[in-house]
C-alpha cells in the first residue's frame, strides 16, 4: 500500500504539471486563435461586401458565371503534431497561382478584389481551422486530466492513506496485545517458580 501511495503520489504530481502546461498553451492558443479569428472575419467582411456590390453592378447569371471556374488550386496537407501526448491537426495548403478565368469585358473591377481578397484569406482560414480544431483538442484532455487529478487527490490518495493508518494502528495494538500477553505469562511464570 505504501508503494501504492508513493505511486499515486508521484503520478498525481506529474499529471498536475502536466494540467498546468496544457493550461499555458491553450491560454497562448486561444489568444492566437481570437486575434487570428477578428483578422478574418474583418477581412472576409470586405470581401463579401465587395461580392455585394458586384452583385449590384452586375445581372446575377454574369456573376454566376464568372465564378463557375475557380480561380486557383489549392492543396492541402494535413498530418498531426503532439502537443503533450495530445494529437492535433497540423495543417498546410500549397496554393497555386491565382488565374481570373472571366472577362475584364463583362465583370466589374469589385469581383476582382472580391476574388483576390478571398485568395488572400485562404491561408488565415486553413491556420484558423487548425488552431480551433487545437484549441478543442486540448481542452478535452485539459478537462480528462483535471478529473484524473482530482480523482487521485480526493480519492485515491486519502483512502490509500486512511487504509495504511488504520492497518499501523492494528499492527501496533497486535504488537501491545502481544507484549502485554508475554509480560502476563512471564509474570505467571516468576509466580510459579517462586511458590514452587
Amino acid at each position: 500500500l505504501k508503494t501504492r501511495l508513493k505511486t499515486a503520489t508521484r503520478g498525481h504530481k506529474l499529471l498536475k504539471d502536466k494540467r498546468d502546461e496544457m493550461m499555458r498553451r491553450f491560454v497562448i492558443l486561444v489568444r492566437e486563435n481570437a486575434q487570428l479569428r477578428e483578422s478574418v472575419e474583418q477581412r472576409l467582411q470586405k470581401a463579401m461586401g465587395e461580392f455585394a456590390l458586384c452583385r449590384g453592378v452586375m445581372e446575377p447569371e454574369e456573376v454566376d458565371e464568372a465564378l463557375l471556374y475557380p480561380a486557383r488550386s489549392v492543396s492541402l496537407e494535413i498530418g498531426k503534431k503532439n502537443i503533450l501526448s495530445v494529437e492535433v491537426p497540423a495543417i498546410s495548403a500549397g496554393e497555386g497561382e491565382t488565374k481570373l478565368s472571366y472577362g475584364f469585358a463583362q465583370t466589374s473591377a469589385q469581383l476582382d478584389g472580391a476574388i483576390a481578397g478571398m485568395a488572400d484569406l485562404l491561408p488565415d482560414l486553413v491556420k484558423l481551422a487548425e488552431t480551433e480544431k487545437t484549441c478543442n483538442l486540448l481542452s478535452d484532455e485539459i478537462e480528462r486530466t483535471r478529473r484524473r487529478v482530482n480523482a487521485l487527490e480526493y480519492v485515491m490518495i486519502p483512502d490509500l492513506n486512511d487504509t495504511i493508518r488504520y492497518i499501523s494502528m492494528k499492527l501496533e495494538e497486535n504488537e501491545r496485545a502481544s507484549t502485554t500477553r508475554l509480560m502476563k505469562v512471564k509474570s505467571m511464570i516468576a509466580d510459579r517458580t517462586e511458590t514452587g
